[in-house]
């Protein structure tokens, strides 16, 4: 949002020329973009009077003419074993969406952020879209998800992954401006080959994000191998599907020269013997990806069930041995309810779910 628009701009989600356009237009020269960055998105600076290596004038016409989007800390959930941080926080109309902090043994450290106050997806197994879809959220509000995570952490924030609550190819702009920020050295320093970016299958946006040409991972998230199986549990699937979606895949890959990753959420009875993964192997033969199977995470009010440990091994050992690499998600956080939706559910911004077996 431009200044001479008349309505004031974000600073928190602006990229590079855009802060460097906004001192401009203040009576500043531009190199005072590249010092408003670097206190946004480097310092998380909050308001505009932390910025003390700024003249008062500049800083006085920030207060007056530009904003800095702010997120409310309402709840934080640590896993007994410190593996997770889950993060309830308010935007400034009242919205609450959700994202992790999550530690690995390895010393990474990955945000899980939002796109989405809710979600209109409607996947059968999952807590967010039982609270129905309230808004997009902007590019600042996915930041300032980042900017809590990383002053919560115990060490740098090295990955972050947009697989929080909503649908980010449904939030495009706000989303790849918000990755932008994040790779970029002015930004938040997290490279672009950490990023990575979900979405259930929105064919014509996958098209889009490959012709940016952005070196991120995308994360398709697949959940059935045949069309009747995915519209049960992916209503998108109806208009996107699956011989669609592998074509946008191969199309993305053929493009980007990425990889793709193929999300799996094993659901007990559902979706995970063995005809399943022998009808995984074949769908997606020939594709550049890896398989990421996900053991459900249970939900209060859905009709769905974790399978047995040993099923999940079996399944990753067919799909593997049709020589499709296949990995099984390390869990975090499902003891504080680390599933998208489910804290925000218990905070009471949910409606009961319209789904039944």
């Amino acid at each position: 949002m431009s200044i001479a628009s008349g309505v004031a701009p974000d600073l928190r989600g602006l990229l590079l020329p855009e802060l460097e356009e906004v001192a401009e237009r203040l009576g500043e020269p531009r190199y005072r973009g590249r010092q408003l960055a670097r206190w946004l998105y480097a310092r998380g600076a909050t308001t505009a009077d932390e910025m003390t290596d700024l003249p008062h004038g500049f800083r006085a016409r920030l207060r007056r003419d530009a904003r800095i989007s702010a997120l409310a800390l309402r709840r934080a959930e640590t896993s007994p074993g410190g593996a997770a941080t889950k993060f309830l926080v308010a935007c400034e109309d009242g919205q609450t969406v959700e994202c992790v902090l999550m530690r690995f043994d390895d010393g990474r450290r990955s945000a899980c952020l939002s796109t989405q106050a809710g979600c209109a997806m409607g996947c059968a197994f999952c807590a967010t879209g039982r609270g129905g879809f309230a808004r997009n959220l902007s590019a600042g509000e996915i930041i300032g998800q980042a900017l809590l995570i990383r002053a919560h952490a115990d060490r740098r924030v090295s990955h972050a992954v947009f697989m929080g609550m909503g649908e980010p190819l449904a939030n495009y702009d706000a989303t790849v401006r918000a990755a932008r920020i994040l790779a970029a050295p002015h930004g938040c320093g997290i490279g672009m080959r950490h990023l990575t970016i979900s979405t259930v299958g929105l064919v014509p946006q996958i098209h889009r994000l490959a012709r940016e040409r952005l070196q991120l991972v995308l994360a398709v998230s697949l959940h059935a191998p045949t069309d009747a199986l995915r519209e049960r549990l992916v209503p998108v699937n109806h208009r996107y599907p699956l011989a669609d979606l592998l074509a946008a895949c191969r199309a993305y890959v053929a493009e980007t020269h990425r990889r793709i990753t193929l999300e799996y959420v094993l659901i007990d009875g559902v979706n995970d013997g063995d005809a399943e993964a022998r009808q995984l192997a074949r769908l997606v033969r020939g594709l550049n990806c890896h398989v990421n199977l996900i053991p459900l995470n249970p939900v209060p009010g859905v009709p769905f069930a974790r399978p047995p440990v040993e099923r999940v091994r079996a399944f990753a050992r067919v799909v593997r041995g049709q020589g499709i690499p296949v990995t099984v998600r390390i869990e975090r956080g499902v003891e504080i309810q680390a599933a998208c939706g489910q804290l925000r559910l218990r905070d009471g911004q949910g409606r009961p779910s319209r789904w039944t077996r």
